[in-house]
């Protein structure tokens, strides 16, 4: 269960990160992210933010294949397992600001994203 776990939130991430690097590049997909604030592409400083997701995401990614063992990069046990259950947290408050999006192309696509995200967290956070 946490390898499949592992294997859904890094497939995951990584479309996320692509979409969000087209974002930060000027793609017109600006329904579908910062509360749905832009028709077309998103301003400079969402663009910024666009590309710091990125490296969140990396983050995220990088704890995740701590949890499951697969690296070997974070000293204690007690600091991964934290961590994890911040992510899980973290994707959980997602859940709920995606779901109150003003967008509708926001909230029907990432609302089911970070549901899947915020499940897989919790199982790696539990192994």
């Amino acid at each position: 269960m946490t390898t499949v776990a592992l294997i859904i939130l890094l497939v995951l991430l990584g479309a996320l990160a692509v979409f969000q690097l087209a974002l930060a590049a000027g793609a017109p997909l600006g329904r579908y992210a910062w509360a749905g604030q832009h028709d077309g592409a998103l301003p400079a400083r969402l663009r910024i933010g666009s590309a710091v997701s990125i490296v969140i995401y990396a983050l995220i990614a990088v704890v995740a294949l701590e949890r499951a063992g697969v690296i070997d990069l974070i000293p204690g046990e007690v600091v991964e397992t934290v961590a994890m259950w911040v992510i899980a947290v973290y994707f959980a408050l997602g859940i709920v600001m995606n779901g109150i999006s003003r967008s509708k192309p926001e909230r029907y696509t990432m609302t089911p994203v970070v549901i899947v995200l915020t499940a897989a967290s919790v199982i790696l956070a539990l192994s």
